[in-house]
């Protein structure tokens, strides 16, 4: 739940947040805090050298200009463990100001001052100045701005002013020409200033030039939302932790659901928000201004201070009372979080708010791509990959599918021969020729959940059986799995199968089973044992869908389609070699079943609802609602993000952790999101049925019947795979280890 990804950005976040706890303690943040001037001073004398010394104030700054030589994702996963930390005093305004001179081009004697910790520095996000050129070049200002971070002990101050009535522009403001007076500031431990510049002769040399105006609110969305997503980090760590020892009723608070639930929307929240800022740093380190910068710092400005404000609220309903009082820090990083948000809110106009402002660059056909740079080592893995497929893209239908089933192709991460043995790089290569080569692998479905099963507990017979024709697509599998008092609780099946001679005869009922009317095998578990505890007694079978006994009964859904079946079992016989793994140790491999994911980014699970469809839609609306829609599509991009992260920490070897589980439930959700929006901009045509075809009309208007259809269809998504509240008590009780559900006393 951090920003660092690689080894060295997570030593680097090691190293930042060992400093934080050795130099500024909980009581070091309470002296600030209780102090006229915010920590300022203690801040000047004790930790700026200190931080100097470690050689953080210059992180982004070129070695050229003094610093490390490293870029605003290096800057962001430092701010983020101060953030975490709440350290006090202008760590954060000063490296904002210096981050501001690299991008605008000024470097030299001002800016080696701010990288060395020398000087500190501020930024205005908003003002009202106004400036005019006097001959030669240099500007006078006047007029003022409210609401600086930093500005009360700053040696520079960064201001914007409109020129001539007409052009907004970014001057660097000696501190000592101006007017800077303390404002009381909601934050207890950082000040705000009003500063007031009354005929301040600022020289040309100090204009941005080379910056444009909304630059600088892409770069504070990077700098301020790395600390807030430290903020989040915190709330979510301090809530869990509470919950764990907190007891009510005779258990731990976080053994009740709504308190688990609420710590896990939380962390969703969190990695949501990291996954934003990360890729914002990432995209201005490509250039600020380069392709992609501007949505993607407003997907972060979006998302983070959001997610500081929301979890810090839900931290302190956790703690309840010893929360809401002045003695615990909760109310402090409150202050903090409630602050970020206002801060990044003035960096843009009151009518064109963030979300405002992404829904604009999505409207108007700007995006971030979200890719995976490959290592260059992988040329000669890539050539010989590319060569294989050269010749497997030269057959069609059958033949191919065969060549990519018997070569290992459509299951890559599988081991030899059923698939590569392709470790997280070679998969990604392997997608990437794949997509080139204009081959398209058909998915197996239900299959590709039965070839790991088989190849890890089923035995050599069986997997020569089945695996070579399920991987060229000659069988498709259905699961037969729930049951209708065993959905997510698996373990609560009732079906049985009973010896009998050569095998067993399974009788019960099954539910929600996609592909059951064509499907040619089942993978099914039955009770074996009832005697048994729930988890245990329970058996594996391959059922083949043509057996007597077998009735497969279509399941008509809320639009009215038959999308998945109810299947009886009357005594249907199953030989002993269908029989996979041991008997009454099945609970095992259908964890398996349902654990086993490759390493692919994949895109939403989404019933095709996409940003690209709620983009037709809003451009055929006269007036679409541009603040949901840009949450939308910053939501969005975050999912996308995950994956990337998630792909990224198993390509270093390490767990992806909540990535995956955080996607899923977003996904669920996104999608359903959408649908709902595209109705609403539907206005009357919404109420139409027989929804059918594309997301707008022929004559360019939202398709009513169509989204109302997609409203009904997506309800099955936080249901199927697992409902958004069993994710939930996943992520809480396996992320953030959470009290388990007391277990469901003994019938």
């Amino acid at each position: 739940m951090t920003l660092a990804l690689t080894e060295e950005h997570t030593q680097l976040a090691a190293s930042v947040r060992a400093w934080t706890e050795r130099h500024s303690p909980a009581e070091a943040i309470r002296s600030a805090a209780n102090s006229t001037d915010g920590g300022t001073a203690a801040y000047t004398d004790k930790l700026a050298p200190s931080l100097a010394e470690q050689g953080l104030f210059g992180l982004h700054v070129p070695e050229a200009d003094g610093g490390q030589g490293y870029g605003l994702l290096e800057l962001a996963v430092a701010i983020e463990q101060l953030g975490r930390g709440l350290v006090p005093g202008s760590f954060v305004p000063t490296t904002l100001a210096s981050a501001v001179l690299v991008a605008g081009g000024v470097g030299g004697k001002l800016l080696a001052s701010l990288a060395d910790g020398s000087r500190t520095g501020a930024v205005a996000l908003s003002a009202d100045l106004a400036a005019r050129a006097e001959p030669g070049g240099d500007l006078v200002i006047n007029g003022s701005a409210d609401h600086v971070l930093g500005a009360v002990g700053a040696d520079v101050v960064i201001l914007p002013a409109l020129l001539q009535q007409t052009d907004m522009i970014w001057l660097a403001v000696d501190a000592a020409s101006l007017d800077i007076a303390p404002a009381q500031g909601l934050d207890l431990t950082r000040q705000l200033g009003r500063v007031r510049a009354s005929d301040v002769l600022v020289p040309a040399e100090r204009r941005l030039a080379a910056l444009k105006p909304e630059s600088i609110a892409d770069i504070a969305a990077v700098a301020l939302g790395a600390e807030a997503v430290g903020i989040a980090d915190w709330a979510v760590q301090t809530a869990a932790d509470y919950a764990k020892i907190r007891h009510q009723f005779g258990r731990p608070i976080g053994q009740f659901q709504g308190v688990k639930h609420r710590c896990a929307r939380m962390l969703v929240a969190a990695e949501q928000a990291a996954a934003a800022v990360w890729d914002a740093a990432r995209a201005l380190d490509d250039g600020v201004g380069s392709d992609g910068s501007d949505f993607a710092s407003a997907a972060a400005a979006v998302l983070a201070a959001d997610a500081a404000v929301s979890c810090m609220h839900e931290c302190i309903q956790v703690l309840g009372g010893i929360g809401y009082t002045w003695e615990h820090d909760a109310h402090l990083y409150y202050r903090r979080a409630m602050t970020l948000r206002a801060l990044l809110t003035s960096a843009v106009s009151h009518e064109d708010g963030w979300t405002e402002r992404m829904a604009g660059l999505a409207l108007a056909g700007v995006s971030r791509p979200v890719r995976l740079e490959l290592a260059a080592e992988d040329s000669e893995l890539r050539a010989e990959i590319r060569a294989e497929l050269a010749e497997i893209a030269k057959l069609q239908g059958i033949e191919r599918n065969a060549a990519l089933g018997a070569g290992g192709w459509t299951m890559p991460h599988m081991p030899k021969p059923w698939g590569r043995s392709a470790g997280a790089l070679e998969q990604l290569v392997i997608d990437e020729e794949l997509r080139a080569s204009g081959i398209h692998v058909p998915g197996l479905a239900i299959g590709a959940w039965v070839v790991p099963a088989l190849i890890q507990y089923g035995t050599e017979e069986q997997q020569q059986r089945f695996l070579p024709p399920t991987l060229r697509l000659d069988y498709l599998w259905c699961q037969l799995f729930s049951e209708p008092g065993a959905g997510s609780d698996l373990a609560g099946l009732t079906t049985k199968a009973e010896r009998a001679d050569g095998g067993w005869r399974i009788t019960g009922q099954k539910i929600w089973t996609s592909l059951a009317q064509y499907a040619s095998w089942a993978i099914c578990i039955a009770r074996t044992d009832p005697t048994q505890p729930r988890h245990d007694g329970i058996s594996y079978f391959l059922i083949d869908m043509h057996s007597p006994g077998v009735d497969v009964r279509p399941l008509r859904d809320i639009t009215g389609n038959a999308n998945f079946n109810q299947v009886f079992m009357d005594g249907v016989f199953v030989p002993d070699d269908c029989v996979v793994g041991e008997i009454n140790k099945g609970w095992r491999i259908a964890r398996t079943t349902l654990a086993n994911e490759r390493v692919a980014l994949a895109g939403s699970w989404a019933f095709g609802n996409g940003v690209s469809e709620l983009l037709q839609v809003a451009n055929a609306t006269p007036h679409p609602p541009m603040a949901k829609i840009g949450e939308l599509v910053s939501q969005d991009q975050a999912i996308s993000l995950l994956a990337i992260r998630a792909t990224l920490k198993q390509l270093s070897g390490t767990e992806p952790g909540a990535t995956g589980s955080v996607r899923k439930l977003l996904s669920m959700r996104h999608a359903q999101q959408i649908a709902d929006l595209c109705w609403q901009m539907s206005a009357e045509s919404g109420m139409l049925g027989g929804g059918h075809g594309a997301a707008v009309t022929k004559d360019g208007e939202p398709n009513g019947p169509h989204w109302a259809r997609q409203i009904l269809m997506t309800e099955a998504l936080t249901i199927g795979g697992g409902t958004t509240d069993i994710q939930l008590n996943i992520i809480g009780e396996r992320i953030l280890g959470l009290p388990r559900d007391p277990e469901p006393p003994t019938p």
